[in-house]
């Protein structure tokens, strides 16, 4: 005879297992001690997002359901837009926001091959990839240093009559010149798509009024791999104010549908067998109308329901990301002769992601020495991921042809390929763990 009297009751014994699991085996106890592995980002969760993981895998729906609808509508909320639609990653967020643009339902404003975007090569691949992938050309253009964002003095100069859109990330919680390339975008009437994923959180003021990162343009993309700011292990957001933007997004999620019914709900608009739709006969069923080509980047309601926790832990994240960045700062200024300490942009307030350093000529250092020094004394470095993207070995077989532009030279993003690197400043670190690693670049570059 079972021991629950209904289903309920049995998940409320369940998770408190769960708990007590979490606290026993998963729950970090031990108060950090020099010298100790310090990687660049790591999770920061406890037992409630164990439960709510738990609670998903209970309900075994396993595809995109309550707990994804739940994040979706409370995260549009605390971002401040109208829509915001889970992907399985930020990468597929970035390919969905650019999918949508080439969507004929745009008329003249439609992305076309061969169409140009204008972007910078100092960043990670998948901001770019979509548009070298569908037939469109990016435009590179160079970044500032130590904003380490792209340099709004070289935007006209990118400008040609193809162009019809500006793709670019903020870099690592440092939003690049909203306020600029605002302007820029709505002179030009241009699709502005801010890759958000490295800033989660950062807030940036235009003319008094203070809104998120990923707010100003037409659509905004965010990531929740571990690293990330917060996480669901693998996942992303794309959001937007568009009704019209808001619509294809669901569409190419979801399989270049025409339909909007919700996963499992069917005839959710009333009309599933009444419409007339391409070459298709009358009333063909509209759960298998296909408006576009598209993809399946849902993401699973395991996921989501951490989300779910996670985000009620987001202010708190970014206030500590905060306080991580600037007592490293404070702490390496006795070396700034020989090291650039990163700068927020005017006008925002960063969500920071980590802590760039770029080794300057004169010191007479190389990066890698510096790197290893400190990688040796277990702290953990990363690169500006591509540094410079078109020299890479994806781009082999189109350098130097017309599948891509660059404006003026990339001086700044060649400097930081050959000499920046980053530290974390995730909101598991303590104080203790700053000063470490701030001791250990210090002994680097000294």
């Amino acid at each position: 005879m079972s021991k629950w009297q209904n289903e309920e009751q049995a998940r409320e014994q369940i998770k408190a297992l769960v708990t007590e699991y979490y606290h026993q085996f998963k729950e970090k106890k031990e108060v950090y001690k020099d010298g100790e592995r310090i990687t660049y980002a790591a999770r920061v969760f406890d037992e409630k997002e164990m439960c709510a993981l738990t609670d998903a895998t209970l309900d075994f729906w396993l595809t995109t359901g309550r707990f994804a609808e739940q994040f979706e509508r409370e995260f549009a909320k605390w971002i401040g837009v109208k829509f915001a639609h889970l992907v399985n990653s930020g990468s597929s967020a970035n390919l969905v926001a650019f999918m949508a643009l080439t969507a004929p339902e745009l008329g003249d404003r439609q992305i076309k091959k061969g169409d140009e975007v204008i972007t910078v090569a100092c960043g990670f691949p998948t901001t770019v990839t979509p548009a070298i992938q569908y037939g469109a050309i990016p435009v590179f253009v160079d970044v500032t240093v130590p904003q380490y964002n792209i340099d709004v003095t070289k935007l006209e100069a990118a400008l040609s009559s193809k162009t019809k859109a500006v793709m670019i990330a903020h870099t690592l919680g440092n939003p690049f010149d909203l306020g600029a390339i605002k302007k820029f975008c709505d002179k030009h009437n241009l699709w502005l798509v801010e890759d958000n994923c490295d800033a989660l959180g950062t807030q940036y003021t235009i003319d008094g009024v203070t809104k998120f990162s990923g707010t100003w343009g037409d659509i905004g993309t965010s990531s929740f791999y571990p690293p990330h700011h917060m996480t669901m292990g693998e996942g992303g957001c794309v959001y937007t104010n568009n009704p019209i933007l808001n619509r294809l997004i669901m569409s190419f999620r979801d399989w270049g549908r025409d339909c909007i019914c919700p996963s499992g709900r069917d005839n959710f608009c009333g009309h599933r067998f009444d419409g007339q739709y391409g070459e298709l006969p009358k009333g063909y069923d509209h759960k298998y109308v296909y408006s576009h080509f598209g993809y399946n980047l849902k993401v699973t309601d395991m996921q989501a329901a951490i989300g779910c926790e996670q985000l009620k832990k987001f202010p708190n994240f970014i206030e500590r990301r905060r306080y991580n960045w600037d007592r490293l700062h404070k702490a390496l200024e006795c070396v700034q002769d020989k090291i650039i300490l990163p700068e927020p942009a005017t006008n925002s307030r960063p969500s920071w992601f980590g802590f760039l350093i770029s080794i300057k000529p004169e010191s007479g250092l190389r990066r890698n020495d510096v790197t290893r020094y400190i990688e040796e004394h277990n702290v953990q470095t990363r690169l500006l991921f591509s540094g410079n993207l078109i020299k890479h070995p994806c781009f082999d077989q189109i350098r130097r042809t017309d599948a891509y532009r660059v404006v003026g030279d990339l001086h700044n993003t060649d400097y930081i390929m050959n000499n920046t690197f980053w530290v974390g400043v995730y909101p598991g670190m303590s104080d203790a763990m700053i000063d470490y690693m701030a001791k250990v670049i210090i002994e680097a570059v000294r």
